[in-house]
């Protein structure tokens, strides 16, 4: 027989869910949870421009090394740093007693040799005469020849080495090929050079300090944005307060790879004309590879902008126009759009910009997802392209505020992203 429970002790438990649904919806409705506050920017018009840095040095254009042909002890300096010297100019002297006495030698075996070449002379017309009157045999005419031939040849062997030991003398001489202003003297007096193997570097002159270039190494992700005629501008530690103007004159194909990382030399002509840069010293350069005037722009801080789920967000923070956030400017390869011709956007975008991102408009007291094609950026700002055939709806323009980040209930609205003055609205 089955035993029934009595109608008082289930009743308690059919009203338990009752009871927690009413005192929920009466708690909602007394302690709302905290609205949701966010920090917004409204859309600027300006100058945007998008630029890439490197480190690299400045070196003159033509920087000759002076160095020696000949081994000797160094006898006399002419020259100090920073003099100013002329094309031709004697540099520094060699001691050249062993040159002058191989150049002596060499006179005097060209002497010996052009004696023997007169008497060789002398023979063969006293040779050649008998033979004529068939007193002679034509071995001794053919003999007395050859003789002749032979000593020409050696007088032109003796004045080869005679002109080679008179070049090597003067060669203790040096002197400056260029005009220019010396900017390292590496030897001192009584010091011995050796030319044996390798030519050593005496002097070093640069050609002309008015005009000068700077070594940059870029990195190969960036190269391909640097283009010859480009505007430079560079900084040095030496005078932090002023900027310096160049343009780049020279991308060298010749790639340098240290740890996988690739790099390119690009060379920065620089006017010097005061001189103030000195050789050596380390410039930090910025290239600007493309500029934008009269752009609308839009903080980068709003590119990255990702609404709490379920709060203010449509569809509980699904945007129904949302992008792929891409890197630390929120700038990626985000879809076009709901709807037809999306596909459309995004190839005529990744034509004209750097793909698509998405925005969030503060519009009737709620967010409003919008697909914005982007163009260039600073890393502060980017510019937003301007829609050719296809209409934003709505259209992005001057003065639209787009949400750049949340603020907690309990911040007390102190927080916020750098840059124009900041709004704050509660829904």
């Amino acid at each position: 027989m089955v035993q029934r429970t009595p109608f008082w002790r289930t009743t308690p438990l059919l009203l338990l869910p009752l009871l927690a649904g009413g005192g929920w919806l009466a708690w909602s409705q007394w302690f709302p949870s905290p609205a949701v506050r966010y920090q917004t920017q409204p859309l600027t018009r300006g100058s945007i421009a998008q630029t890439v840095s490197a480190n690299g040095s400045l070196n003159p254009v033509t920087l000759v090394n002076v160095g020696t042909q000949v081994s000797g002890t160094v006898r006399k300096l002419h020259v100090d740093f920073n003099d100013k010297v002329e094309q031709g100019q004697m540099l520094l002297e060699l001691d050249d007693a062993l040159l002058a006495a191989q150049a002596r030698q060499s006179a005097a075996t060209l002497e010996n040799v052009r004696a023997s070449l007169e008497l060789a002379l002398a023979n063969e017309q006293r040779i050649l005469a008998l033979f004529a009157r068939e007193y002679v045999s034509r071995q001794e005419r053919d003999q007395v020849v050859q003789a002749r031939k032979s000593a020409q040849a050696q007088v032109a062997q003796a004045q080869a080495q005679t002109d080679k030991d008179r070049v090597n003398l003067a060669y203790a001489q040096i002197r400056s090929p260029v005009s220019g202003v010396v900017v390292d003297r590496m030897v001192d007096v009584g010091q011995t050079v050796a030319a044996s193997f390798q030519t050593p570097t005496l002097i070093r002159i640069a050609q002309d300090l008015a005009r000068m270039q700077i070594d940059a190494s870029f990195a190969e992700a960036d190269i391909g944005k640097i283009a010859v005629g480009q505007p430079v501008r560079f900084t040095v530690d030496a005078h932090p307060n002023q900027t310096f103007h160049g343009v780049v004159r020279q991308i060298r194909l010749n790639a340098a790879v240290q740890q996988n990382v690739v790099t390119y030399d690009v060379v920065v002509a620089v006017d010097n004309p005061e001189q103030r840069l000195l050789p050596g010293m380390t410039a930090y350069v910025t290239i600007v590879t493309a500029e934008r005037s009269e752009a609308l722009l839009v903080p980068n801080a709003a590119l990255r902008f990702k609404p709490t789920a379920g709060k203010g967000a449509p569809g509980g923070g699904s945007p129904a126009a949302s992008g792929k956030g891409g890197g630390g400017d929120g700038r990626g390869e985000g879809k076009g759009g709901a709807g037809k011709g999306g596909g459309e956007k995004r190839s005529r975008a990744s034509l004209d910009g750097g793909g698509w991102g998405t925005l969030h408009l503060w519009r009737d007291e709620a967010l409003h997802p919008v697909a914005a094609s982007l163009g260039i950026t600073d890393n502060r700002f980017t510019e937003i392209l301007e829609p050719k055939e296809e209409a934003q709806a709505p259209p992005l323009a001057e003065g639209m505020l787009v949400v750049t980040g949340e603020i907690p209930p309990d911040d007390g609205g102190t927080s916020g992203p750098s840059g124009p003055p900041m709004r704050m609205r509660l829904f």
